[in-house]
């Protein structure tokens, strides 16, 4: 069963949050309940595919453990704790590290839907009990936390410490209506994107190159620039609808499910737009890898200044992005390009006359925007294998 793309999946949403509206209406506890019910969505999600079930499995059995050992670790304040938590990290993503590669061989070794963003969500995990942010996580938690169904396919990523808050909170009749009515709308709103938006999107980036034609070179680039420009459309209604429902279910449930968009289209740079865009995995790259990467490297001053810092910080981060996406050369050069940008974008922004003089200007201001949407779609390109496919066929 697919989540969000089924008629059974959204049947059986509807007769689960029927008690779930009944709980939180009489001032009850939901994390119980939508502990049950993630497992019994997960196991419909894996029912048909046994191999991705007993992965799915391993993983959460091998994450509890780790959880628990790293836990230990810093609240006995073991000599080599630091040494072990990061063989600890190193374990954990090895799961999804194998998945990738085997999946360029058209494998599954370890692999299940999901797995990318269940693996970012046991990394951070372990990297606040380090931080020393988490302390008193119970397992039951922990795993409430790990397998919560309504982001659970594709996101967005969860915080972990807003997860334990929620599941220990006893919401108000009024707060719950709410949140309950805020849900509604964004499931309703996130299903009009999804199944008609991202359908009518779809329909254009294959009917409007056909309706141009391809006679002549100004007509092609047309027609590949209509591709590129609807697929970016139907990517944004597609993957946003699903997040909007993934929220609003979750509100439902008494979980606050993060943001994963905020007006991508109106960015006037490639910074405002990775605030904007994907923002659980853009914020979850910030602040596990950017951050701890650039202060690491001004620490032992492997640069001359700040801005190099920050540049070789962004070209990792979105490196990282791009293998995450998959270990294929599209996915790739994705991640390096948007590294490129936002690396140019810190450089011009710090180092330019010219920005310093005229950002706040209105004709600036159009400019960036329409440059920065240039450099977006043709992104969309790149990830899509567009650029690619017009490579190869030439």
């Amino acid at each position: 069963m697919g989540f969000y793309v089924d008629p059974a999946f959204f049947v059986l949403a509807a007769i689960a949050v029927v008690p779930a509206i009944v709980l939180g209406i009489n001032e009850r506890s939901l994390f119980g309940y939508s502990l049950v019910v993630s497992g019994l969505f997960l196991l419909l999600l894996f029912f048909y595919d046994l191999q991705q079930g007993a992965a799915f499995v391993f993983f959460c059995v091998l994450s509890t453990a780790l959880f628990l050992w790293v836990k230990h670790l810093f609240a006995t304040k073991h000599p080599h704790a630091v040494a072990l938590y990061r063989l600890a990290l190193a374990i954990t993503m090895a799961p999804l590290v194998i998945y990738k590669i085997a999946a360029v061989f058209d494998g599954n070794l370890l692999g299940f839907l999901g797995i990318s963003y269940i693996t970012f969500k046991a990394l951070q995990v372990l990297i606040e009990v380090r931080d020393g942010l988490i302390t008193d996580m119970s397992v039951l938690e922990y795993l409430g936390f790990l397998v919560f169904f309504t982001p659970f396919t594709s996101g967005p990523i969860m915080r972990s410490r807003t997860f334990v808050e929620d599941a220990r909170t006893h919401l108000s009749r009024h707060d719950y209506l709410d949140g309950l009515t805020r849900g509604a709308f964004l499931f309703l709103l996130g299903a009009f994107y999804k199944f008609v938006l991202a359908a009518l999107s779809s329909w254009a980036q294959w009917f409007t190159p056909e309706f141009i034609g391809a006679g002549t070179f100004l007509a092609s680039f047309a027609g590949e620039s209509c591709i590129a420009f609807f697929y970016g459309l139907y990517l944004f209604f597609d993957f946003a609808g699903y997040s909007l429902m993934a929220i609003g279910l979750g509100s439902v449930f008494g979980v606050r499910v993060p943001r994963n968009f905020n007006a991508p289209f109106i960015s006037l740079d490639i910074k405002d737009f990775w605030n904007r865009w994907h923002m659980s995995l853009s914020f979850w790259l910030r602040d596990f890898v950017f951050m701890r990467l650039t202060r690491a490297l001004l620490k032992r001053k492997v640069f001359a200044s700040r801005v190099n810092t920050a540049c070789a910080g962004y070209l990792a981060n979105m490196t990282i992005m791009g293998f995450w996406h998959g270990i294929t050369p599209d996915y790739i050069i994705y991640g390096i390009y948007h590294g490129l940008l936002l690396s140019a974008c810190e450089l011009f922004q710090k180092k330019s006359k010219l920005y310093a003089a005229h950002k706040d200007e209105p004709w600036f201001k159009l400019c960036s925007w329409a440059i920065t949407m240039i450099a977006v779609f043709f992104g969309f390109s790149l990830f899509s294998g567009q650029v690619s496919r017009l490579i190869l066929g030439a």
